[in-house]
């Protein structure tokens, strides 16, 4: 019999392919991806997925709205708290279960038998409309953000005045859309050494950026204004209410923790791998997020101003005031531009590879051609093209109603918590049981199940908020309609289930192979 010591040497020189191999064999798959990416790799392309300090400045205005400067500071720390439980939660599963399909997997393998098979279909579809809504929703960031750049460049002061017009920001959603297809169909083959540079530019962009920022700011605010001072301008009951709210910019700041999962059957080492690359993407983006924060906070200037901006990003006369250059500014919005961009390759890349695996399952329409692997570049480029004509479909709305669009796609922060809290919750029953959960190469040993419990509860407090409109008392334009959009989405899956799910629809759990 193998002591400890003996079992860790033959784990370190296992072959990773033959692991992975067990992997797949394990969970009833067929290996169809080419496993590309390494530990470097992936942890790029999840870094710069969530990319965090970059989302920190474009999503500022909830905060400072709804918290202000201390408000912002607190809030996003107790968020880590809750983020990273639920992280190292869904890290642990995924190192048991290494799959494309990720959530909806784990809820097949671990929730009760007589409940797994509809409560798995109803988190597959959350979790294919999350990603296909926040792959809309970066594009349509990216396309604002140059619309906001034009109107804080050309506000008069110039000589032209830039017609601010919603037509413009459709067309520049199509245009970033189609840079992240061209890159997950025709670039597929350098994605991963391509991921590696773009890590570079994540932490070097940071770097640039602090350093512009700092070096040239002509007076910081007092420390107890950073610490000490909330604001309630969206004029809430209490302070507390109000920085409750407010908490919709780290959780947008974090979006995403779950994407290394849905690239799993393309990484190698993959139950290894794949739990660490989430450990450390949160751990990475948490840091600069906050270094980030700080660095606003004391450098911003006046919080009406930055409120008040015309292009509706507050980071933008932010950063003018800290550098007192338009050229600064501009420089400074172009590297989050940039990086965004990059963060919209990776989010189609996952959305895509979430679609193809609950195609797999036949729990999509026309599931066989959405689960449709090319051979000659071993991808998914259906999955890929119907993921890019969704956002460009959901990006013509724009065009009636910037409220409507945002409504749909605002959509992604609940779906995706959902299903964290499905799956997190089903891995709780499997603790359990009798027989316990099966044993994986990262594991958080006895601390898992407080961990978890920690996790769900978070999970669940904090997808209350993403439903608030960013007022109280909210005219129809600027309130949250997301909740609407989130309740026809969970009708519309059960409908779909009835209709469908329940005759065609392949369980995983039914193809996992206990043995292994």
């Amino acid at each position: 019999m193998l002591g400890d010591k003996d079992i860790m040497a033959h784990e370190v020189g296992l072959d990773t392919g033959a692991q992975d191999d067990r992997d797949m064999a394990r969970l009833g798959k067929v290996q169809e991806f080419k496993r590309n990416f390494k530990f470097y790799s992936i942890l790029g392309f999840t870094t710069t997925l969530m990319a965090s300090w970059e989302s920190i400045l474009l999503t500022s205005t909830y905060g400072l709205t709804d918290g202000g400067r201390a408000g912002m500071v607190y809030v996003y720390i107790a968020s880590f708290v809750g983020f990273f439980a639920s992280v190292v939660s869904m890290a642990e599963i995924s190192s048991i279960s290494p799959t494309s399909a990720g959530q909806y997997h784990w809820v097949s393998e671990f929730a009760a038998p007589r409940f797994q098979r509809f409560l798995s279909y109803l988190t597959g579809w959350l979790s294919v409309l999350g990603w296909q809504a926040a792959f809309a929703s970066i594009c349509f960031l990216c396309g604002t953000l140059i619309q906001g750049l034009l109107v804080f460049n050309y506000s008069g002061h110039s000589g032209y005045v830039y017609g601010f017009e919603r037509w413009h920001g459709t067309l520049l959603t199509i245009a970033i859309a189609a840079v992240g297809t061209v890159i997950n169909t025709y670039g597929a083959k350098i994605l991963p050494p391509l991921e590696g540079v773009i890590l570079g530019l994540h932490i070097g962009g940071f770097i640039a950026v602090m350093a512009v920022i700092w070096g040239m700011s002509s007076g910081q605010a007092p420390g107890y204004s950073v610490w000490q001072e909330f604001s309630n301008y969206g004029g809430w009951s209490s302070m507390g209410l109000a920085c409750l709210v407010g908490q919709l910019t780290p959780i947008f700041s974090w979006t995403g923790p779950d994407a290394a999962t849905h690239m799993a059957e393309e990484v190698q080492n993959a139950a290894l791998i794949v739990p660490w690359c989430m450990v450390s993407t949160a751990l990475i983006n948490g840091g600069l997020g906050f270094i980030m924060l700080i660095t606003l906070l004391y450098n911003m200037g006046s919080l009406e101003d930055a409120l008040s901006a015309a292009s509706g990003f507050s980071f933008l006369p932010a950063v003018h005031h800290a550098t007192g250059s338009m050229a600064a500014t501009n420089g400074v919005a172009a590297i989050i531009l940039v990086m965004e961009v990059c963060s919209a390759i990776g989010i189609l890349a996952t959305a895509s590879r979430q679609t193809f695996a609950f195609a797999r399952d036949n729990a999509l329409p026309f599931s066989r051609s959405l689960a449709h692997v090319n051979q000659r570049t071993q991808i998914p480029i259906i999955s890929v093209l119907v993921s890019t004509i969704i956002t460009v479909l959901l990006s013509l709305i724009n065009i009636g109603s910037t409220a409507a669009f945002n409504a749909v796609a605002s959509v992604m922060i609940a779906a995706l918590f959902a299903t964290y809290i499905l799956s997190i919750g089903a891995f709780i029953r499997a603790r359990l049981q009798p027989g316990g959960i099966p044993p994986s190469r990262f594991s958080l040993g006895k601390l898992g199940l407080p961990i978890n419990v920690f996790s769900v509860a978070y999970l669940c407090f904090a997808i209350i908020f993403t439903f608030f409109p960013t007022a109280n008392n909210p005219t129809p334009v600027n309130m949250n309609w997301s909740i609407l959009v989130f309740g026809v989405v969970v009708i519309f899956a059960i409908i779909q289930y009835l209709i469908h799910g329940r005759r065609i629809y392949q369980s995983p759990v039914s193809q996992v192979r206990k043995d292994l």
